[in-house]
């Protein structure tokens, strides 16, 4: 059994994530309420902080997509359509990037082939 204010089966909104990081920061948190949705970002944004990853490494970069990804399906309203917008955006570099190298190497082996 989940100690006392652990996720169990009758609380599935609350991501694991939030409950690991108000446990690490129950000294940081005293006087907040466990289940106020700001005292729980506030425990995410500290656990964000604190995490030793380099955005120099694949993994730090991962994680950097993650807490995008994260951030991103809680906005609403005019952030969510930026959201969409940067998205929309990076995945056409992303294929023009693509286009422009295959063009290329096309180019490239038709011109020595003929």
């Amino acid at each position: 059994m989940a100690p006392a204010g652990h996720p169990s089966g009758d609380e599935p909104d609350t991501p694991r994530h939030a409950w690991d990081a108000r446990d690490r920061f129950a000294d940081d948190l005293i006087g907040l309420d466990p289940h106020d949705p700001e005292a729980q970002a506030f425990a995410e944004h500290l656990e964000r902080m604190e995490r030793p990853n380099s955005k120099a490494t694949v993994e730090g970069m991962l994680s950097g997509v993650e807490d995008f990804a994260r951030c991103a399906n809680r906005a609403q309203g005019h952030r969510r359509v930026m959201v969409v917008l940067v998205v929309v955006l990076i995945l056409l570099g992303v294929l023009v990037t693509v286009w422009n190298a295959v063009g290329f190497m096309l180019g490239t082996f038709l011109a020595l082939a003929g």
